[in-house]
């Protein structure tokens, strides 16, 4: 096997504490209503106490997360022998997998447009507080660059200054780098290197495991304090959200993926779903693929008859580097909080947001909370406030589930895809 798949990933709380906490706010923040007061009681303060410090939290393990993160999955990825045709044809399609589920994504929230209702921006609904005339301004000095531009800024002149200023597509862009010459050089300095970065890494794991060990609370807060301003109205324009994702995960479960089948010469791609049946599963009541990747070898190999020596491939790297949910989730969200502040943002900021996902999908999405932090990461980048990521937590979890499901989903696709382009002839045929 090339690429091994860590099980140590530090998992985040499951989904009964957070509904829990959901429920829990809801109900707290009707009952106190608009005040927020219980006789000379204000606690509106503490709702927003509890908020804040969780997304302080999450933003704070960003840039060393991203960094340990992208350096060592880039310098393991480097050096492995079996990057060859197979590895050219199974990254390729991965790249494409991605780009095409964000695309799909930026479509559904472009024509829905669920940040917006009866006419007019969601902000108030969602207590989202930032001054909208100066998220405007903000967003208009990072829109007022063309794709040139945007691609130019990613190269940093000073990596130091470029994470003190949160400029992540420029520490991103310098990770990479840093990770791919990494491989390249002598013992024993690489391995000397790769071990500080791993243990970054693995530290920077434990601390998020244990931000997102405190959700709860925060979700508690945030949903306390947004009912309590806004009303139960507030879970009109969140609910239009998550239903704008479900509707893009599931067309690009059964139109997308058919489609690339289909390409390859798989005269029946739908028996890709009943053949990796259980592992859909598996990765929907975990919402991890790591944890669901024995499974997913086991579907492969035994259900749609492709070889170990492809399986054990793709699949692992896939579980690795890919991952198709979460970026179709990323862009929807960064969009939908752009749409809840009234901005149109501008081609140039779309190609931002579409670049972003597609590369912290593949970069840091195999950590807890991934597409929050990756969220926070695209949010900073065009200019927006990262308050609009407790908005989101809402119905993360929920979420959660389904786009693992649909990651994958995708990483089988490549799996049959990869086979069937080395000649492998009986895939997804009757055993």
């Amino acid at each position: 096997m090339a690429i091994a798949v860590s099980s140590s990933h530090a998992r985040g709380p499951t989904a009964a504490p957070i509904l829990g906490a959901m429920a829990a706010g809801a109900l707290v923040g009707w009952l106190l209503g608009p005040s927020g007061r219980v006789g000379s009681l204000d606690f509106l303060p503490l709702f927003d106490f509890l908020g804040t410090i969780f997304i302080n939290m999450l933003k704070m393990v960003v840039v060393p997360l991203i960094s340990a993160s992208i350096i060592t999955g880039v310098a393991s990825l480097g050096s492995g022998r079996d990057l060859g045709r197979l590895g050219i044809k199974t990254l390729g399609f991965y790249v494409l997998t991605t780009l095409l589920a964000v695309l799909t994504a930026l479509t559904l929230v472009n024509v829905v447009r669920p940040g917006i209702v009866n006419g007019e921006p969601a902000k108030a609904l969602l207590a989202l507080e930032a001054q909208a005339e100066s998220v405007r301004e903000t967003v208009k000095e990072h829109a007022s660059t063309g794709v040139l531009d945007t691609l130019m800024s990613a190269v940093p002149a000073n990596i130091l200054e470029a994470a003190a200023g949160n400029k992540l597509l420029g520490v991103m862009f310098f990770s990479i780098l840093f990770g791919f010459f990494l491989a390249r050089i002598d013992l024993p300095y690489r391995q000397t290197v790769m071990d500080f970065w791993q243990g970054v890494f693995q530290v920077m794991m434990r601390i998020t495991g244990f931000v997102m060990s405190l959700a709860p609370f925060g979700v508690f807060g945030l949903t306390a304090r947004v009912v309590a301003k806004s009303g139960v109205h507030a879970a009109g324009p969140i609910l239009a959200f998550g239903a704008c994702v479900v509707a893009g995960i599931i067309l690009y479960a059964v139109v997308v993926i058919p489609l690339l089948l289909r390409l390859v010469g798989i005269s029946r791609p739908y028996r890709l779903f009943s053949a990796m049946g259980p592992a859909l599963v598996t990765a929907f009541s975990t919402a991890s693929s790591a944890a669901t990747l024995p499974t997913s070898l086991e579907c492969l190999e035994k259900r749609a008859r492709v070889s170990e020596r492809i399986a054990s491939f793709v699949m692992p790297l896939g579980t690795s580097i890919n991952h198709v949910g979460s970026a179709l989730y990323e862009c929807a969200g960064a969009m939908f909080i752009a749409q809840a502040y009234g901005l149109n943002l501008t081609f140039g900021a779309q190609f931002t947001v579409v670049t972003l996902a597609l590369i912290t999908s593949m970069g840091i999405a195999g950590i807890p909370a991934a597409s929050l932090v990756a969220i926070a990461v695209i949010l900073s980048a065009v200019g927006l406030p990262p308050e609009g990521v407790g908005v989101l937590l809402v119905l993360d979890r929920l979420l959660d589930m389904l786009r693992t499901s649909l990651t994958v989903f995708a990483d089988a696709a490549c799996s049959v895809i990869v086979a069937r382009l080395e000649g492998e002839k009986d895939v997804l045929t009757d055993a």
